[in-house]
């Protein structure tokens, strides 16, 4: 699946392609600001400093700090396409074994810093902006398809609909640890324990959840 195609190429920050070493450093200053700093921090000014640049300078490449959000969300969804290529997606693997790899390399992913703390500050920006929370929702979107082509074929009574609702349910179950067994989190070392729980449980239920199950509070 191509990341891009519901990113329209006109919203590209300035004329720069984007391998530019400007524009790296850039978002590599706005990454580390999110992650050391948090949402609060998140300004222009804050990140044009992180990077020894003056903000007019910075304000070049990027007017709008939710221009910045979406190109990190789109070299995020890049790195997690790549991640699926490797692991999940190899020859020959049944869609139980897709659907038991896709939960372990997420619940695995919250025991960095990186995930757990760049994660919670995009969802707390969100709750503020709504460029922004557009911009989560999208990537959520892409992360919910990876996971419902995984489901489908596991259990063939759901429709495209209730598919697409179970895989937004184990995506849901999934980021909801971060708070208790992520990065620095109170029971970060009981997270083998919920990685395991999670891929018995979770993929149990994807294999047997009916229609009438979903749909019992229509």
């Amino acid at each position: 699946m191509n990341v891009h195609s519901s990113t329209p190429a006109a919203v590209r920050p300035g004329i720069y392609p984007r391998g530019a070493e400007t524009v790296d450093l850039i978002l590599k200053a706005a990454l580390d600001v999110l992650i050391d700093e948090g949402a609060a921090a998140f300004t222009l000014r804050r990140i044009a400093a992180r990077c020894g640049m003056k903000v007019g300078n910075l304000s070049y490449h990027f007017p709008k700090k939710e221009l910045l959000i979406q190109l990190l969300l789109e070299e995020m969804l890049e790195f997690y396409e790549s991640l699926l290529d490797d692991t999940a997606r190899r020859p020959g693997l049944s869609p139980e074994e897709q659907l038991t790899i896709i939960i372990g390399l997420c619940i695995d992913d919250i025991g960095s810093k990186r995930t757990t703390h760049l994660f919670t500050e995009l969802w707390a920006l969100a709750n503020h902006n709504p460029v922004v929370a557009e911009r989560v929702a999208a990537f959520y979107r892409v992360a919910h398809v990876q996971i419902a082509q995984a489901v489908a074929p596991l259990n063939p009574a759901l429709s495209p609909d209730e598919v697409e609702a179970v895989a937004r349910f184990i995506s849901a179950a999934m980021e909801g640890t971060t708070i208790f067994v992520g990065h620095g989190k109170a029971w970060a070392d009981q997270r083998a324990w919920m990685k395991a729980i999670s891929t018995t449980a979770l993929v149990q239920l994807a294999k047997t959840v009916t229609p009438g199950d979903i749909r019992r509070f229509d």
